[in-house]
């Protein structure tokens, strides 16, 4: 139900209107990482984003080091493919235009604290009485109710979500994942939300409010690990690398470094007792199925260990993946980036062009049919005013200009 002509957003903006989502409009009033994470993804699937920044930009434009000329990374990696437009919400001259950008917008998104935006008129419960259509999400850190003062940070989410004390050495302290798992993880699910309610929208002409919080998102991601508490009365524990229900599923030493056994399956333990030479293995009772292993895993790293000290991890890894036998080393993250390169998963992208050619990690959705674009790198603040206020102005089919 996208009512923004294809051929005006291209001749405005500058770049072709393709993908599933071309010409829908997003309204970006989210910072940080959740939102526009979820943004990104909108964007690359052809969506045009208006990211409405405060006059001192989003927060990541200063997360550094490191940096890539004048850029935060980390900003760099959740704002590819918008539009920057620096707007006082506090200034009426401002907020008018953001107004005027929100009317036309088929989805806004906001990461606010819970009404933080209702003195502006921007809350959803305003706007979506003013258009029914519109499709509005928000995300929080621990919803509207008891949790809505909490700020919403990742960190804290992954301490009161559980997060952490399932992280680390058993007889360590608790550890944060290596990446704000949380934030992206709300950000997927936020963009899953409003595609959903886009597609009702195109049935039946009605919006909705897309509600997503991080503490919801985290108890959802933590999968097996919560299940484990509400389903079964189990309070999981730190395990290491270890798995709760799985063995051998760990790093286990090689003659040089650590390798990942990941054994899903009896074929596949068979499978990995013919490639290390212990054809005995399968057979003895106490390995012979997936709970008997669990239940006598220290035995059995003894044997597995001996064998694989044997050889470096680089041998071991291609001879378990001939076997097809779950296996890898532990890489570097350019290692791993090198890695899907290998594969031929072509994992980087060039964004923009000139002084703003920017390499970034590819987004993982590929379709058969709608291909993606990046010819837009991630904006410089406020650097998309004149094409904004252009298209503001600008009238497109059944549509009156603002």
């Amino acid at each position: 139900m996208a009512h923004e002509d294809r051929s005006t957003l291209e001749e405005i903006f500058e770049r072709p209107a393709v993908g599933p989502l071309a010409g829908v409009v997003v309204a970006d009033l989210s910072r940080v990482l959740a939102g526009p994470y979820c943004t990104m993804l909108l964007a690359d699937l052809g969506a045009l984003v208006i990211k409405v920044e405060s006059p001192g930009g989003d927060d990541t434009r200063r997360w550094s080091p490191p940096r890539r000329g004048d850029d935060s990374t980390y900003y760099l990696s959740v704002n590819r493919n918008k539009y920057s437009i620096a707007l006082d919400f506090k200034d009426p001259a401002d907020l008018a235009v953001v107004r005027r950008i929100v009317d036309r917008a088929d989805v806004v998104i906001q990461n606010f604290k819970p009404g933080g935006l209702e003195k502006f008129g921007l809350d959803a419960a305003t706007l979506r009485q003013e258009r029914p259509d519109l499709v509005y999400a928000s995300i929080s850190g621990f919803g509207t109710d008891g949790g809505a003062n909490l700020p919403g940070y990742d960190l804290l989410v992954q301490a009161l979500s559980g997060m952490m004390e399932l992280t680390g050495s058993a007889d360590g302290e608790p550890m944060r994942s290596g990446v704000a798992v949380f934030d992206v993880i709300t950000g997927l699910h936020s963009a899953l939300g409003i595609l959903a309610a886009l597609r009702v929208r195109d049935e039946t002409g009605r919006g909705d409010h897309v509600e997503v919080n991080l503490l919801s998102s985290a108890l959802s991601g933590l999968v097996n690990q919560t299940s484990a508490y509400v389903a079964g009365g189990v309070v999981p524990t730190r395990m290491g690398n270890e798995h709760p229900s799985l063995y051998p599923y760990e790093p286990l030493p090689a003659a040089d470094k650590e390798i990942v056994i990941a054994v899903g399956n009896d074929p596949q333990f068979a499978a990995l007792c013919r490639c290390l030479e212990l054809p005995e293995l399968p057979g003895d009772a106490r390995f012979a199925t997936n709970e008997a292993r669990n239940a006598n895993r220290g035995e059995l790293r003894v044997l597995l260990t001996e064998r694989l000290k044997t050889r470096p991890a680089a041998d071991w890894f291609e001879l378990l993946r001939a076997a097809n036998v779950p296996a890898a080393p532990i890489l570097t993250v350019a290692e791993g980036t090198q890695f899907a390169e290998q594969l031929g998963l072509e994992p980087v992208v060039e964004t923009g062009t000139g002084e703003r050619r920017i390499p970034a990690i590819r987004n993982p959705i590929r379709f058969s049919e709608s291909p993606l674009d990046y010819s837009k790198s991630a904006p410089i603040l406020d650097g998309d005013r004149d094409q904004v206020t252009r298209w503001l102005e600008a009238t497109t089919s059944g549509d009156d200009a603002p």
